[in-house]
């Protein structure tokens, strides 16, 4: 489908940022148009469940704007946020291409995001008429399942500040602005997402602001080019970030 045709179905493009809208494109380069037709857009607003683990998993959610993670509460009704996402990925996929019919994970909105919902039928009917969208799918969750994989290989093995500044360099690459990074999230949710409990974390806290490997801007926690370089030696002593 060509991009002003694209555009045309999907207004919203227009206003989203280019990384995404490019990827949104490549996704869709060859979607036929009585898919897009089939899509619908919604507002949803921050910290709002999206996918709720259990449920019928019956639409694919596009997020276009916004970031989203995943989180599981199998252990003691502890969270356990294991993945955030910025890029574009078909959740409910996954689903599809290994025959559940129910969704596997609960999932939320970090930031106020803008959804494409797409019936998990048409998405069905465009996977089995299309091998290289098929393909495409394939890929994104095998990249998927190899980060996921590699995460928690690594974080089995690490432990408390360790863990953390792990978590920060990741973070870092991911999310740094002109080789700054503001971590908007607080210190229960860096527990959640590492894993660790939160005496852990003010523990470490403490240990990387006193060491100057973090900056802290009221409840907030800043990084650096130069603190992002001091804490991957920290990490590089343990694990090869090659």
């Amino acid at each position: 489908m060509k991009r002003d045709q694209m555009c045309d179905l999907s207004p919203f493009l227009k206003e989203t940022e280019s990384k995404k809208r490019k990827q949104f494109e490549e996704y869709f380069r060859d979607a036929p148009q009585w898919l897009m037709e089939a899509c619908r857009v919604e507002k949803i607003k921050k910290d709002t469940l999206l996918v709720k683990e259990g449920e019928p998993a019956d639409t694919i959610y596009y997020v276009i704007n916004g970031v989203v993670e995943a989180a599981d509460y199998r252990v003691y009704g502890v969270p356990f946020n294991y993945m955030r996402f910025d890029k574009l990925y078909a959740f409910g996929g996954m689903e599809f291409m290994t025959d559940e019919e129910l969704y596997r994970t609960n999932l939320w909105t970090v930031t106020d995001c803008v959804v494409m919902k797409l019936p998990r039928a048409v998405f069905q009917r465009w996977m089995y008429s299309d091998i290289q969208a098929m393909k495409y799918e394939a890929k994104q969750i095998c990249e998927y399942l190899l980060t996921e994989g590699r995460n928690n290989r690594l974080f089995l093995f690490m432990q408390g500040a360790d863990r953390l500044a792990l978590y920060l360099v990741d973070y870092y690459k991911k999310y740094h602005q002109d080789g700054f990074l503001e971590i908007p999230v607080g210190r229960q949710s860096l527990a959640d997402e590492t894993g660790l409990c939160l005496r852990s974390i003010n523990r470490s806290v403490k240990k990387f602001y006193e060491e100057g490997l973090i900056t802290k801007k009221g409840q907030k926690i800043t990084i650096s080019r130069e603190q992002y370089e001091e804490l991957r030696k920290i990490v590089e002593k343990k694990i090869d970030l090659s």
